[in-house]
């Protein structure tokens, strides 16, 4: 059930609210969690299953490890039982995600070695695996470093493995920043329509600026190699650079607003990445939780910057291959991921120096190239269409283009989208926020001012989006699929 779609908003939504606010305080746990449940059968009925095992796998982890410490009979054994979790959850993660895309690549070296091949039928993917079982491994890893308290009440932990807000894309949420919210939290008038407010500029995000410019990316990627030109290829990257940016900081607005109308505080997941000025500093602003998560339970386990000058580039490279696999398990989601930890390794090892010393626009510019050169990677369908639509990119001896071709996909609407989302992936909005009030806070009207014209522009966006929701069948979700 996405977000942005009518059912989600006009059914489910006012329906969890309304029953949330009604029954008791005992009772609202126990709506959300059945809402949450009800929220992932309602794409994935059959795999509702894969949720729970998790949850009950996770408990049982959490349980041990804490009684583990509490006993000393059992304190030699809580590192086996953090093993044990460990191994389920990343068992449960490989078996869905990564078995065919191991067997695939296993029976190509097999054939070559004129060994029977390993038949092995497609897996679904269940929905926001990736996620779900990324925050139950920082449970049981914060419960082994004694950060947080293990869970006796597993609907608890259910709660917070399942809850719908952040369920299927994030943000992955630590269990440590939201145990005391599990089980005690309030929801003032402030906190709930901030929530409203951050759910509609995020689905703004989503309906009026990712969708219209998914729509140019998908047609342009789908052409082949001999129709499309150089010119049509970078619109193509840009499009979709812009796609992704909007469509996954949408998703996670939405789902921050949504934590807010039920009394949670969700981190912010996104800070402009696409004004950084170095690949070190896109990765503290793009998907900030995720990669937080991969620092704390990956890099810093593995040494850090603690050890070695080889071991810091390699734990370096080994944390992005990971990121990129995490994404997808696809040769084209590793190189993506090896791309980036590339880069990161060469501004560790001293390159971020020079970088420094560039004038300010050329930094920006070398970060840019490298991300949407990246892009391909993470678009492109095979690897192959990757290396071909990067080849195009950079073949100036194909720069034709016919305008009826190009006014066919990029239209006046298109053109004015893409200039829109230039503009809101900066933080022109903030700057000019700041200065208006600046310049206005001499009148007494002030806050009515304020609150009227924001409640106007709230009201349009909203208006937009339901016309939107009601008008068109694209309405693609680029995370679902990780």
């Amino acid at each position: 059930m996405l977000f942005s779609s009518a059912i989600f908003l006009f059914g489910f939504l006012p329906i969890v609210l309304l029953l949330y606010y009604v029954v008791p305080k005992r009772l609202k746990n126990t709506v959300l969690l059945i809402s949450s449940l009800l929220f992932y059968a309602w794409g994935e009925v059959f795999y509702v299953g894969v949720m729970l095992f998790s949850i009950f796998v996770n408990y049982l982890a959490g349980l041990l490890i804490g009684k583990s410490f509490e006993c000393v009979k059992l304190k030699k054994w809580s590192r086996a039982f953090l093993i044990f979790g460990l191994v389920m959850n990343v068992g449960l993660l490989f078996s869905f995600k990564y078995a065919n895309f191991f067997a695939d690549n296993l029976n190509i070296l097999l054939s070559l070695l004129d060994v029977k091949t390993i038949e092995l039928k497609p897996i679904h993917l269940p929905l926001g695996i990736s996620f779900f079982t990324f925050q139950a491994i920082s449970y049981i890893v914060d419960v082994y470093r004694r950060e947080t308290s293990y869970q006796k009440n597993i609907l608890n932990l259910a709660l917070y493995i399942s809850l719908f807000p952040q369920l299927i894309a994030g943000p992955i949420v630590r269990y440590h920043d939201v145990a005391k919210q599990i089980i005690k939290r309030s929801c003032s008038f402030e906190l709930f329509a901030s929530g409203v407010q951050k759910f509609i500029f995020g689905l703004s995000k989503k309906m009026l600026l990712a969708n219209p410019l998914g729509e140019v990316a998908d047609v342009i990627f789908a052409f082949s190699s001999q129709d499309l030109t150089m010119p049509v290829a970078w619109i193509g990257i840009l499009t979709y650079t812009l796609q992704i940016y909007f469509d996954f900081s949408g998703y996670s607005d939405m789902a921050i607003g949504l934590g807010r109308m039920f009394g949670f505080h969700f981190m912010e997941n996104f800070n402009y990445p696409y004004i950084s000025k170095s690949i070190r500093d896109f990765w503290r602003r793009w998907h900030i939780s995720l990669s937080s998560w991969f620092k704390d339970y990956v890099y810093i386990p593995m040494g850090g910057s603690r050890c070695s000058t080889f071991r810091v580039y390699t734990n370096l490279l080994i944390v992005f291959v990971l990121t990129g696999l995490w994404h997808g398990a696809s040769w084209s989601f590793l190189i993506w991921g090896l791309f980036h930890g590339v880069f990161l390794t060469c501004e560790h090892a001293g390159f971020s120096k020079v970088l420094k010393k560039l004038w300010l626009p050329l930094q920006h510019l070398y970060v840019l190239l490298l991300v949407v050169f990246g892009w391909v990677f993470f678009r492109a369908d095979t690897l192959g269409q990757a290396f071909e639509y990067i080849k195009i990119m950079f073949d100036f001896s194909n720069v034709n283009i016919k305008p009826e071709i190009l006014y066919s996909f990029f239209t006046h609407e298109a053109l004015l989208v893409f200039v829109i989302a230039i503009i809101c992936s900066t933080p022109i909005y903030v700057l000019c926020r700041r200065v208006f009030l600046q310049n206005i806070e001499a009148y007494n009207y002030k806050a009515i001012f304020l609150i009227i014209f924001r409640l106007f522009v709230l009201f349009g966006l909203l208006m937009l989006c339901i016309v939107k929701t009601s008008s068109s069948t694209y309405n693609p979700f680029i995370y679902f699929r990780f």
